[in-house]
């Protein structure tokens, strides 16, 4: 143990003492997050304000009084059009200088009264609106006269009434809205985020020191090629936890910022301790699995550049495996599944965000991770073992 030790201290050293290598590896991932998504939230959030203030200009022929009385209360502009055609307005639009054109059939009002749906032979009073898809404020001020005319013909044949506005309907708590969201959402950064630490720091510490030539000098030790593989891949996870940590914290603290305001109380407030207990618990052991492959493909390679080339697969595969997340919607219930590596970890974070953690699955998915991890070791132990990989022979 004393050796293994040894190897730990060495790793944490060489990396701690590098001031620029902790600024890049651990603070400034979590900082920039932070900064980057707190900014697009900002953004959306003075979009959607401006989108709300702004005035639509609008063309309209024969307007019928029930249509202007709602016109009137929204931000819309209803343009003098006693002497522009209504060719001259839809040239307007085209060219962006008017929002909308709406052309409603003379009478509009009558002949919607006097229209019979059963009746085959009579011809729908019809609305016309011209809008131009190219310009964002002409699209919206569309898609509001659309959803305000379609209001407006049911309340033509109003019978009955569907959630009457005096009381909720909706009976998710603001904890379920924020979990569903947060549920989707974090297993897929969590584990981009635990890659990104360990890709960090695993070539340079093995496939950095055989491209220098140091490994050799290590290799000579009377220390076990099992005591330097457990060391290495114990003190990369360290450095990798702490990179990881500090990226979720950072995505956390953003999290209100970037939703702009869409959900009012997303807040990791709402889990308790044992959560992130059991949390703790799943991202270290997934931490041991992706530090161990990465490890064992830095080993292969022959140089730092080849090892993050030969890497990017597998980030490939950590990001659809995070994204299924998506796409489950709550987390499996079948025992067998969190035996499955990185999935399994996915699927745990999801149950815990979804306040469904089942301590089974949970206790499965850390102990099939460390079991993993040591098999994974154990393949390391032999690539140090050989002459072939280790001296590029």
């Amino acid at each position: 143990m004393s050796n293994v030790l040894t190897i730990i201290k060495k790793e944490l050293t060489r990396f701690f003492t590098d001031k620029r290598l902790v600024l890049t590896t651990i603070l400034l991932p979590g900082i920039m997050i932070y900064l980057i998504y707190s900014f697009l939230g900002t953004g959306l959030e003075t979009v959607m304000h401006e989108e709300e203030g702004v005035t639509a200009d609008i063309y309209a022929y024969n307007m019928p009084n029930s249509i202007q009385q709602t016109v009137d209360s929204l931000n819309i502009e209803v343009l003098d059009n006693q002497n522009v055609t209504i060719q001259q307005a839809k040239e307007e639009v085209e060219q962006k200088q008017v929002d909308l054109a709406i052309i409603f059939d003379e009478n509009f009002d009558v002949l919607v009264e006097n229209y019979d749906v059963n009746d085959g032979t009579q011809t729908a009073p019809n609305v016309q609106l011209f809008y131009n898809s190219t310009n964002s404020e002409s699209s919206a001020t569309y898609n509001m006269f659309i959803e305000l005319l379609n209001n407006y013909e049911e309340t033509i044949a109003n019978k009955f009434d569907i959630n009457e506005a005096n009381q909720t309907y909706n009976l998710a708590t603001n904890e379920d809205i924020t979990a569903s969201f947060l549920a989707g959402l974090l297993p897929l950064l969590l584990l981009i985020f635990i890659y990104s630490g360990c890709v960090a720091v695993a070539p340079e510490s093995i496939a950095g020191e055989k491209e220098r030539g140091t490994f050799a000098t290590l290799l000579i030790t009377p220390i076990s090629r099992s005591q330097i593989a457990v060391g290495k891949v114990l003190s990369l996870s360290v450095i990798a936890l702490l990179s990881g940590i500090a990226s979720f914290l950072g995505a956390i603290l953003s999290l209100p910022k970037l939703m702009a305001g869409a959900l009012d109380n997303v807040s990791g407030s709402v889990y308790a301790s044992a959560d992130y207990l059991m949390l703790l618990g799943i991202i270290l052991s997934t931490v041991l699995i992706i530090i161990s492959v990465i490890s064992i493909i830095s080993a292969f390679a022959k140089n730092i550049k080849e090892a993050q080339t030969l890497v990017v697969p597998l980030m490939v595969v950590i990001m659809l495996i995070g994204a299924s997340a998506m796409f489950t919607g709550s987390a499996i219930n079948n025992s067998m599944v969190y035996l499955i590596p990185l999935f399994n970890s996915v699927q745990a974070m999801t149950s815990i965000f979804s306040f469904d953690a089942n301590i089974i699955n949970i206790t499965i998915t850390i102990a099939s991770n460390i079991i993993y991890s040591g098999l994974l070791v154990l393949v390391l132990t032999r690539m140090f073992n050989s002459e072939k990989v280790m001296f590029n022979k």
